[in-house]
Formats: structure tokens, C-alpha cells, sequence
């Protein structure tokens, strides 16, 4: 009987070992980006994509809660204004907040979701001039997933995940400017 029981712990600490070691070697950080072409001006562009207020009418993830509640500080546009929101389980809870912005080319902003999980990821929205009427807009995402959790880059898809929901609001961008 001691010995069964100490052949089933050794395999239960087996199976705990091997996926722990193997998240060792696993890397921890991501970065996702999608761009689209907009035929309009490139700042006429940035005044629209800078205000986080706006994201609510071209992402994705404000179509997966229509009635998710949105609280605003700050002001918009500008560093500090944070945008939060509490919705379902496909949206959760969280806050976007604006750390850096180059007028009329990059805004910078920290994201930091609250439900479903914590964790904290970096976004950017970059517009470059591609000539007077026409602007490439760059939306990216980044972030970590640090040990253990790192774990699930081996099964998640990240640029299929977000890079998919990136494209979506992209595509809704230009058809909403142009």
C-alpha cells in the first residue's frame, strides 16, 4: 500500500513538474499589429484615432457588449485621460489609459483589464503620411504573460486572437473616415 501511494505521488509530482519546467523555456512576451490604408489625411486621421472615446465606435470589443457601462477622466486626446469599462464575461472589466502621445502621429496607452483576470498590455496606434490624401494607420499590441502563466502562448494564438479583432476595427475605421 506505501509503496502504491508513493508511486502515485511521484507521478502526480511528475505531471505538475514537467509542465512548470517547460514553462521556463517558454517566451513571455507577445506583439500583435494590423495597419489598413485610409484615403484621408493623415492628422485629419490622428484627430479621429486619438480620442479613446472614439474606440468605442470602431472596436470590436465594444460589439461584444453593446451595453457595457463606459466612465471617462480626464481629457481626452491627451496623456492621462483614461477611458474604463464594465461589461459581460466577453468584454470584463478594465481601464485604457492614454501615456504618450506625438500630435498628429502616435499615441501610446496602457491597458489594464480587471475581470475576467488581471494582467496589464501595451497598445499603440501609429499614422504615417502616405501622401496628402492618404494614411496608413498601424494599431498594435503588446504585452507579457509572465511565468507560469506563459504557459498558455503554447496553446493561444495570439496574433490569430487579437490580430483578427485588430483587423475588424481597422476595416470599421476606414469605412467610417473615408
Amino acid at each position: 500500500m506505501k509503496k502504491a501511494l508513493k508511486i502515485v505521488l511521484i507521478v502526480i509530482a511528475i505531471v505538475i513538474a514537467i509542465p512548470l519546467v517547460t514553462a521556463l523555456f517558454v517566451k513571455k512576451d507577445y506583439a500583435v499589429e494590423r495597419s489598413v490604408v485610409i484615403d484621408r489625411p493623415r492628422q485629419e486621421v490622428f484627430d479621429y484615432v486619438s480620442l479613446l472615446r472614439n474606440q468605442n465606435v470602431y472596436s470590436k470589443w465594444t460589439e461584444l457588449d453593446p451595453g457595457q457601462e463606459f466612465t471617462y477622466s480626464g481629457t481626452d486626446g491627451t496623456v492621462g485621460f483614461i477611458s474604463a469599462w464594465k461589461g459581460n464575461k466577453d468584454v470584463g472589466e478594465g481601464e485604457q489609459e492614454i501615456t504618450a502621445v506625438t500630435d498628429g502621429h502616435r499615441m501610446d496607452t496602457r491597458l489594464r483589464f480587471i475581470k475576467p483576470f488581471k494582467s496589464e498590455s501595451d497598445t499603440y496606434l501609429i499614422t504615417e503620411e502616405l501622401g496628402p490624401e492618404q494614411t496608413r494607420v498601424r494599431w498594435g499590441f503588446t504585452g507579457r504573460m509572465n511565468y507560469p502563466m506563459n504557459l498558455f502562448l503554447l496553446v493561444m494564438d495570439m496574433e490569430e486572437a487579437i490580430g483578427s479583432d485588430l483587423d475588424y476595427g481597422l476595416q470599421k475605421l476606414k469605412t467610417l473616415l473615408e
